[in-house]
């Protein structure tokens, strides 16, 4: 009886050890912000900014914009896909010292085509506490205004430029679901033609760009029409491409 009461004694020790730890432990809040429109940040947003001890910044010049808008002065770091395997460790180890960090990206959700998924894969990994405000992201906007069936859908994000691309798109040929893409201007006519030749020139296709900001735009029809358009006029801006699935 006596050994299993001091069992019992050494468990509830380590547990209160481990409950202590975990109270002195700071936080990662992964924070949306505006796509376009300033006035899509949220208050909890720059609160949680403000409160930080510091600011991951994936540029630390487009968000030095943004924080001195709302007048934010808080510590920040540059933490993009160059750097972020040589200083999520240290990251790591200054949240689990007690300090509260924030991750922001130049616009949108940190995670989604932007760096963020490392950081919090090791913060979860070292039982560090991960909250994502609720906020802006481009795709959401798009494919709601699209026209097109979004009540099942996929992500591709960027295809890749070169190696993998044309396997990664008749893998996608027999798709159902609307599909979501992510371009730049600069390559947004070859992607339509390609799309094009894969899915057909009757696919249905809406192109979104320059979401919440002034020129926003949206372009739909057939992969043939929406081609010929941006074959005819430069296109410009971030754009989404929302792509309907195989009936």
């Amino acid at each position: 009886m006596e050994a299993i009461n001091f069992i019992h004694l050494i468990s509830f020790y380590i547990c209160s050890i481990i409950t202590e730890c975990n109270c002195f432990m700071g936080k990662l809040y992964v924070v949306p912000t505006p796509v376009g429109n300033l006035e899509d940040m949220t208050f909890r947003a720059i609160r949680v900014l403000k409160e930080a001890d510091l600011i991951l910044a994936e540029d630390t010049r487009t968000s030095g914009i943004l924080l001195k808008h709302f007048e934010i002065k808080n510590a920040m770091q540059s933490h993009h896909k160059f750097n972020e395997h040589k200083t999520v460790e240290g990251i790591v180890n200054r949240i689990k010292a007690g300090e509260t960090v924030a991750l922001i990206s130049d616009a949108g959700t940190p995670g989604i085509s932007d760096p963020g998924f490392l950081v919090v894969r090791e913060c979860v990994k070292n039982g560090i506490e991960v909250q994502c405000l609720p906020g802006a992201t481009a795709f959401v906007p798009a494919l709601v205004s699209s026209g097109l069936p979004d009540e099942r859908f996929c992500f591709e994000g960027f295809l890749p430029q070169k190696k993998g691309r044309m396997t990664r798109l008749n893998a996608l040929a027999e798709e159902p679901r609307t599909m979501i893409f992510y371009e730049s201007p600069y390559r947004l006519l070859k992607t339509l033609t390609q799309f094009q030749e894969i899915f057909g020139a009757d696919r249905q296709v809406s192109v979104c760009r320059e979401i919440s900001k002034v020129h926003e735009e949206s372009v739909r029809g057939s992969l043939q029409e929406v081609v010929a358009h941006f074959t005819a006029t430069e296109p410009r801006g971030e754009i989404v491409i929302i792509l309907a699935g195989k009936e």
